[in-house]
């Protein structure tokens, strides 16, 4: 799930478009880039959450999963492209 694109389903954040950047247990960490940064990342139940079917792009996912060093400014930019394409 790691690298997915996904939306919060319930909360303050409800309809916030993040990227999932770790996962524990029941949990992952979601991040945006903006307001949620890879160094504080929203911790979220999966059953809060809506998975989109995408994930970010090829390298960006093996740095994500491999523990490479990936920059807030990727994530918007990732994330940003996306919206671009749904509309």
């Amino acid at each position: 799930m790691i690298g997915q694109f996904v939306t919060s389903k319930a909360g303050h954040d409800k309809g916030t478009l993040y990227v999932v950047t770790a996962e524990e247990g029941d949990f992952v960490y979601l991040c945006d880039g903006r307001f949620k940064r890879l160094n504080t990342p929203k911790k979220k139940r999966r059953i809060h959450i809506q998975p989109v079917n995408r994930t970010v792009e090829k390298e960006l996912l093996e740095r994500l999963s491999g523990g490479g060093k990936v920059q807030d400014e990727e994530i918007k930019y990732a994330i940003k492209q996306y919206v671009r394409q749904d509309y």
